[in-house]
């Protein structure tokens, strides 16, 4: 986050430190600036756990008595992340997750396998039976997982932590998205849920469907953690969740307002060729007009122009469906 640009939720900023562990509620600052000059951003979390950043792509790594556990193993960014890992432990990578099946989180596996088969390790791949399902269904290319967790309850130890998997059953971003909590650790890491410290980014970081997201967002609020690990933008707190949950309320308000101003069938046109674009003329006005309505509130925000057209796309579809 730029020093320029004000932050979601009038949040304090610091250095970050791969030595000290952040206090809950800080945030890292200049942290765009930081990914676009930086190999990688570090912050410790607790005793064991560490946040890292690359690119705009970040994730969490555990470091155990024998080994490290990652989560996601992010496309394009192998060569920062171990290099970040290398930075604080000469322990080995032993353990990954593949918190959802995106081909960005989980995009590198193929080299983490390789770098466990070179130290003489068969590398544990620990998935979700949903992701394992997902998986299989699309024809994945990717190394399947060699660990399967309940969907979408389940667990797994590692090195004297406990890892809970919370899926989402009504998910938005994949049908497999979940939320993986390090229990001990109070860690939460939930890829694409959310952005912290930014309005939603596009499509809501990616979704595939805009319903549900708000009760994704509220099914993990009241579990056990002080650090949220979103993947992308800053490190969160449930001020964030507020956040979005305001911005999504105050976006479908504004989309509401759109459609009783605009109905559908004053852009019915007889003298055209086919109706095929009523539909997206008639969305593109509500989606420019619910912009517009947010832009006075929010318009100084990170990514705010760039983000809120595509996102109130999504959320006119879903408010027209869903009646």
């Amino acid at each position: 986050m730029s020093p320029s640009v004000p932050s979601t939720i009038g949040a304090t900023y610091v250095e970050p430190s791969s030595e000290t562990a952040l206090e809950p509620g800080l945030k890292l600052g200049d942290l765009f600036q930081r990914n676009m000059t930086q190999q990688y951003v570090l912050q410790r979390l607790s005793e064991r756990a560490w946040w890292v950043q690359a690119f705009n792509y970040g994730t969490v790594f555990y470091v155990g008595e024998e080994g490290v556990l990652l989560f996601d193993e992010l496309e394009g960014v192998y060569d920062n992340i171990t290099a970040a890992v290398a930075s604080v432990t000469d322990k080995p990578i032993t353990a990954v997750v593949y918190p959802h099946y995106h081909a960005d989180h989980i995009g590198d596996i193929g080299k983490y396998v390789e770098a466990a088969e070179a130290g003489g390790r068969s590398l544990r791949i620990v998935a979700s039976e949903k992701t394992r399902q997902a998986m299989e269904l699309s024809g994945s290319g990717f190394p399947r997982p060699t660990e399967v967790v309940d969907w979408p309850r389940g667990s797994f130890a590692f090195d004297g932590l406990t890892v809970e998997l919370h899926g989402f059953e009504w998910a938005a971003h994949t049908d497999d998205h979940s939320a993986w909590l390090l229990t001990q650790e109070r860690i939460i890491h939930s890829p694409d849920l959310i952005n912290p410290d930014q309005p939603p980014f596009w499509k809501f970081a990616g979704n595939e469907r805009f319903h549900w997201h708000e009760q994704n967002l509220r099914q993990i609020y009241d579990l056990e953690w002080d650090h949220l690990s979103g993947s992308h933008g800053n490190i969160g707190t449930r001020e964030d969740i507020d956040f979005e949950l305001a911005f999504v309320a105050d976006l479908k308000a504004a989309v509401g307002d759109a459609i009783a101003a605009n109905p559908f069938m004053n852009f019915v046109d007889a003298s055209a060729s086919a109706h095929t674009g009523f539909l997206a003329n008639w969305s593109a006005t509500i989606t420019q007009a619910a912009t517009d309505a947010l832009r006075p509130k929010y318009g100084e925000l990170y990514g705010f122009e760039e983000a809120t057209l595509p996102n109130a796309e999504m959320v006119t579809w879903t408010v027209f469906e869903y009646r």
